[in-house]
């Protein structure tokens, strides 16, 4: 069992942002044409994080294919179960780093509005480390199905901003 532990954001932004700077230079001299965008807890000032850097590398779908098989040779293959036309993920564990590209426009692509959702409403933050706290020294997978549900949740305010819309 894989146990789990947060960290407060401002404690590692400096470790992040260096290696963010470096990784989007080697992405964006690989993908040009793409995106590439900080998200995930690290990217939300006052939030809990597991301390990882996420990055969402956003292309066009005539370049989802060629970005993924790139990708494969550099990192491993994240998550495989999850992987759609839209979305693909890989990870670097020896660096805390997390990929994820997705097709600009497709249902996965959400990552960049979460982050500026998140932003902008800071109890959606509090909502979201309120949640990371219960599970601080616990179980990875139970978390994981709790933030599902909240980034569910979350998705579903993303697509019906009328604050009268419920689910």
């Amino acid at each position: 069992m894989r146990l789990v532990n947060f960290v407060k954001t401002t404690d590692i932004s400096g470790k992040i942002n260096a290696l963010f700077k470096l990784e989007k230079q080697k992405l964006a001299a690989l993908f040009p044409n793409a995106d590439i965008e900080h998200v995930g807890g690290t990217s939300v000032p006052g939030s809990l994080s597991k301390g990882d850097l996420d990055i969402n590398i956003r292309v066009r779908s005539e370049e989802f294919e060629r970005t993924a098989e790139t990708l494969k040779t550099l990192y491993e293959i994240n998550q495989p179960e999850n992987w759609s036309n839209g979305f693909a993920s890989f990870k670097d564990d020896s660096r805390q780093l997390g990929i994820q590209i997705t097709v600009i426009g497709s249902p996965e692509d959400h990552f960049v509005a979460q982050r500026e959702y998140l932003k902008n409403h800071p109890d959606a933050v509090f909502e979201l480390n309120v949640l990371k706290e219960k599970f601080e020294g616990k179980d990875m997978d139970g978390y994981r199905k709790e933030k599902e549900k909240f980034f569910e949740r979350l998705n579903f305010r993303l697509s019906n901003p009328d604050p009268s819309a419920s689910k």
